[in-house]
């Protein structure tokens, strides 16, 4: 080739690089917003009240709300990830391919790694004994006692946060996340171990100025008088998104003061709000999106949305490999 055929060649791959690189760089910065400020009195007291928060005198009670708690899963033991999986009750098939790929991660770098399944109760007595079975036999299911659907998310939500400041309150951090998700572990766990701030780490896709759906006829209308903000304050795309334990008890919090009829992504980021937390932007969390495959990008980012159960097994096998990848 000639001399500017392979300038040409040079400026395109350095072209690559600095929009696949500083495109995320530039979106981490912009999507950053500044820290809230301590001084609003209703911060203040919902951030103090969290710090002073004492479960133990109502785990009796607590325990009897959940159809199945698997309560001393956790027990005293200190756990670096709590990975709380969103589950429906009919998707048996999609928990054990999780168990067998990225859920099947119980230690990272030396610390200590525990998934569960999240999941409300069918409408069947028979889908529910096939719960009861298959949480006798794996130990890691939550179930709560209302129906799981689409109105009940939200709900869920909050069972995930109040079973982890009750049974699990030596989690350092928390990944809620979805069932139709793949999961880099090992990325995921290399990046919070760099993080130089350890406390309200709220931390996902960022959705910024995000607007309530006014639409009468949409499944997801939200009327003015449940949200009258113009915006939604920013908040973590609900696919998957990281809270560290203190984040989790503000939140549980703040809940008391929420409007528990919005989507469940939301409600914790206005909780958050209330709580004076800012949330972290990172695109390596892929929110709605299916990132096409390719084994060293799945080892960099740590999620990708709508990944088939064949997939999910190739994935995991060649992401686990050992094997480092080159820039």
């Amino acid at each position: 080739l000639r001399t500017h055929q392979w300038c040409f060649i040079l400026f395109n791959v350095l072209l690559f690089h600095m929009l696949l690189f500083g495109a995320e760089l530039l979106e981490e910065y912009f999507l950053r917003s500044l820290p809230l400020s301590y001084t609003d009195a209703k911060t203040l007291e919902i951030r103090e009240r969290a710090r002073k928060l004492d479960m133990d005198p109502l785990k009796a009670n607590l325990s009897k709300s959940y159809a199945i708690s698997n309560a001393a899963t956790c027990s005293d033991q200190e756990i670096f990830l709590l990975v709380l999986v969103c589950s429906s009750p009919e998707s048996r098939t999609r928990r054990n391919v999780i168990r067998q790929t990225w859920g099947n991660v119980t230690d990272t770098r030396g610390y200590a790694v525990l998934t569960l399944f999240a999941l409300g109760k069918p409408a069947s007595v028979a889908a529910q004994l096939e719960i009861d079975e298959e949480s006798q036999k794996h130990r890691d299911i939550i179930e709560g006692s209302f129906i799981d659907s689409l109105e009940t998310h939200t709900q869920k939500m909050l069972m995930i946060v109040e079973w982890t400041v009750t049974f699990c309150p030596h989690a350092r951090y928390i990944l809620k996340t979805d069932e139709e998700m793949f999961v880099g572990i090992p990325s995921l766990a290399g990046y919070l171990l760099s993080l130089t701030q350890l406390e309200d780490v709220y931390t996902g896709r960022v959705i910024h100025q995000g607007v309530p759906d006014r639409d009468p006829k949409s499944p997801g209308f939200v009327p003015i008088h449940q949200y009258t903000e113009e915006f939604y304050p920013d908040y973590c795309d609900g696919r998957a998104f990281v809270m560290s334990q203190d984040v989790v008890r503000k939140v549980y919090v703040a809940a008391k003061e929420a409007p528990v009829s919005l989507p469940p992504d939301i409600f914790v980021g206005i909780c958050a709000k209330k709580a004076g937390i800012t949330p972290i932007h990172s695109s390596r969390f892929s929110g709605e999106k299916h990132i096409s495959y390719n084994r060293c990008c799945y080892k960099f980012i740590f999620t990708s949305f709508n990944v088939k159960e064949d997939e999910l097994f190739k994935d995991w096998e060649e992401t686990s490999d050992g094997k480092d990848c080159s820039l």
